[in-house]
């Protein structure tokens, strides 16, 4: 008898750069891995034990391939594209995960600030917007600088900052371009430290809290996050304010059993929530986490999804940095010295490449356009950044 019919079967949404981790540890796990994403040259389908080349957004499709396999449970991490379509799945199946309601919720940004707003999280001011007259009364209602986003897509994708009437027709056009919602959101930008906080939300609270500093690089037309690092050091008011927002978040959306990621500003001792997402963060999130608090964070995220026990406390705090690898102009890779890599991850610094020799590259945009990540324990900026010069020499962009 084949070995998969003793086999649990997972089925993980998305097979790209950012899903593949998690396949990894699934299979590593014991788990007979379905990976589901639209056709295209993602590297999680080689690694998946079975294949369904489907949009992640039909959800309809893949809850009847979830139903012929009699999968366990479902996750996705580091893109909110498909957590609708997981939330329809445990709504239906019963697993363990995000709802439906939740999601949906969650993966529109005019839906989440009108939830802040009902749930008493301190959130930008907003308005929804439908065609470039509204934006423009947006702009002025708000006052400049403005931030123009769509409302269905993340890392940074149609997010853009608006700093004069002159630059608002094009910039609004831009975003356009990123979605085929019939409107879009402008808010205030908030003058402040940003920060991303992850969570585990378990049976109505964060049994998992974090918070930490975002590495940004500044773009032609937008600030793209690229990297964190781990803790955010703040004032035990400040984190008072942290807990009650992102309790608020939970109360208001209903999520629950699900990875939380969220962008928000510090301003003084107020936090100001800009977006929450019920998956995990993506740019090194999952494996600072794990290196910080001396925890799994991918296999626990994986068995919370079947449904079995996981534990999410930490046991340690080893202060740690992570960054992409991007480049800054359009490029191809050219040799990578694999052994080199080997070599640095002795040494207790970590170094991926996505794609192989010859691979076209182009410069920084959003969160998608990278060539690979680097992350380590560090104790300082300037030791990180030493560190990520090291994993730049095993790696010829030409």
């Amino acid at each position: 008898m084949p070995l998969v019919c003793f086999m649990r079967k997972l089925m993980i949404l998305g097979a790209g750069i950012y899903q593949v981790p998690l396949i990894r540890k699934a299979k590593e796990l014991g788990f007979y891995t379905i990976v589901v994403s639209y056709a295209g040259n993602y590297p999680g389908f080689a690694l998946a034990d079975k294949v369904y080349t489907l949009n992640t957004t039909d959800s309809d499709a893949i809850l009847a391939a979830a139903r012929q396999e009699n999968i366990c449970g479902i996750c996705t991490t580091g893109t909110d594209v498909a957590v609708g379509t997981l939330g329809k799945i445990c709504d239906t199946l019963g697993l363990c995960g995000i709802s439906s309601k939740a999601a949906e919720i969650l993966t529109d940004k005019a839906k989440m600030k009108e939830m802040f707003v009902e749930g008493g999280v301190r959130t930008a001011p907003f308005r929804k917007i439908y065609s470039l007259a509204d934006a423009e009364d947006a702009f002025y209602e708000l006052g400049a600088p403005i931030v123009l986003k769509v409302t269905d897509s993340s890392g940074s994708r149609g997010v853009l900052k608006v700093s004069s009437i002159s630059e608002l027709s094009a910039a609004y056009l831009f975003a356009r371009t990123f979605t085929a919602k019939p409107y879009l959101l402008a808010e205030s930008f908030i003058d402040g430290n940003e920060i991303g906080i992850d969570a585990f939300v378990k049976d109505g609270r964060p049994v998992l809290l974090l918070p930490h500093t975002k590495l940004v690089y500044h773009g032609e037309k937008t600030t793209v996050p690229v990297g964190h690092h781990f803790p955010f050091e703040c004032s035990a008011q400040l984190m008072d304010e942290i807990r009650t927002q992102v309790q608020r978040i939970i109360n208001a959306s209903g999520m629950d059993h699900c990875a939380m990621n969220i962008d928000a500003f510090v301003v003084g001792d107020k936090l100001y929530i800009i977006e929450a997402g019920g998956r995990c963060g993506a740019t090194c999130i999952p494996e600072l986490i794990s290196l910080y608090g001396g925890i799994d964070y991918y296999a626990q995220m994986i068995k919370s999804a079947a449904g079995d026990p996981a534990d999410f406390s930490l046991n340690r705090a080893v202060p740690c940095y992570g960054s992409l690898l991007f480049a800054e102009r359009r490029a191809h890779i050219g040799k990578i010295d694999r052994a080199r890599i080997d070599g640095l991850a002795q040494e207790g610094i970590f170094v991926s490449v996505d794609y192989p020799e010859g691979t076209e590259v182009f410069p920084m945009e959003n969160g998608t356009d990278r060539i690979g990540q680097v992350y380590a324990a560090a104790g300082s900026r300037e030791d990180f950044e030493y560190m990520r010069g090291r994993a730049w020499e095993c790696i010829q962009l030409i």
